[in-house]
């Protein structure tokens, strides 16, 4: 299975950075990782309409054909790590490869979110962009942890 994380943003702090490297570096070659950082538009007096119109654009440019759409939004399903676990097991069993999607600072405009499969949060709370990607990182790290017996998971 493949998973990529489509984002808007493509610098991140050095501690953010440093954190993604490190969980893509863990995943075993039988669950392939990898993010796609997209730049964000320029915001100079634009709509945010058509700000968050462009953005989507240039992540459908970038989204594989036929690939599980799972954006990740305030008010998506609330999973604990064992349930998106268990939901990684049902997406492996679809046969697609899934594309989680990260939206700029002003959210993913409607059309990529009707686009979707399916919409997670990862927190009730609202997390910076940086956070957000190395938490998703780490979570989808736990999730093979404990469909594989692993012992990074201790529950």
């Amino acid at each position: 299975m493949k998973f990529t994380v489509v984002t808007i943003g493509h610098r991140l702090p050095d501690w953010a950075n440093e954190a993604c490297e490190d969980y893509l570096k863990r995943f075993p070659s039988d669950w392939k990782v990898e993010v796609r950082a997209l730049k964000a538009e320029p915001r100079e007096g634009r709509p945010v309409a058509a700000i968050m119109q462009a953005e989507a654009a240039r992540m459908e440019a970038v989204l594989e054909r036929g690939v599980r759409r799972v954006i990740l939004d305030e008010r998506g399903s609330r999973l604990t790590s064992v349930q998106l676990a268990e939901r990684t097991e049902a997406w492996l069993h679809d046969g697609r490869d899934v594309a989680l999607i990260i939206g700029g600072a002003d959210g993913i405009d409607p059309s990529l979110k009707q686009s979707a499969d399916e919409a997670i949060r990862l927190s009730d709370m609202t997390l910076p962009h940086a956070l957000a990607r190395v938490l998703l990182l780490e979570q989808l790290y736990r999730a093979w942890s404990l469909r594989n017996n692993h012992p990074y998971h201790r529950a």
